[in-house]
């Protein structure tokens, strides 16, 4: 096949035709690496390898576009990427991220279980399922776990919990209920819930 026009389609990208009336979009650096050209006497496959650099280009602009506004676990950034690319393309994609320490999942769990445990104040049960839906090795979630999977840790965390935001509630049974409720629904076991409010004067139980 040959390629009767090359013509300015949008931005940095081009419009090329081919003499079968076909046609791709390609970034122009794409045209360039490739030396296409008007009048260039071109195999499919080769169109095809100009399309492949072309999405894989494109799909690293969308992944670093998507780090300028959170960082990703390997995992996450694959699962956004395979919703317009091929599975070839977002790991290669993925790949080279994690090669540049772009993304890394160690850094990513650390961060989180700050994140999840000082700010949120989760039990443990809750950060390990939350670490392991956003794709993390179940080796590394260990790992940042055990820092924070310290009973007395654990206890002063919900202590610090309760206090700040559920006291208010423990005035009678239905309230007892809600918190205990709310304290299951943040990772924390039975044992722990009333451990914590055994402190209180709950009378009424």
């Amino acid at each position: 096949m040959r390629i009767t026009e090359i013509s300015e389609f949008k931005g940095s990208t081009l419009c090329i035709i081919f003499d079968d009336e076909s046609r791709i979009y390609v970034h122009r650096d794409i045209a360039s690496e490739f030396h296409l050209k008007e009048g260039t006497d071109i195999l499919q496959s080769a169109v095809d390898e100009v399309v492949k650099a072309n999405d894989l280009r494109r799909a690293k602009e969308r992944a670093l576009y998507l780090l300028d506004d959170r960082d990703y676990s390997f995992t996450e950034m694959y699962e956004k990427l395979e919703k317009n690319y091929p599975e070839e393309i977002c790991l290669k994609v993925c790949n080279y991220l994690a090669g540049n320490r772009l993304i890394n999942d160690r850094r990513y769990a650390e961060s989180l279980a700050r994140q999840l445990f000082e700010v949120k104040r989760v039990g443990v049960y809750k950060a390990r399922m939350e670490l392991k839906r956003r794709g993390i090795p179940e080796s590394i979630i260990e790992e940042v776990i055990a820092e924070y999977d310290d009973e007395e840790i654990s206890f002063a965390r919900l202590e610090e919990l309760v206090e700040k935001k559920y006291e208010r509630y423990l005035t009678d049974e239905k309230g007892v209920k809600k918190v205990k409720g709310a304290l299951l629904r943040q990772g924390y076991s039975y044992r722990e819930i009333n451990a914590v409010l055994d402190l209180y004067d709950l009378d009424f139980e």
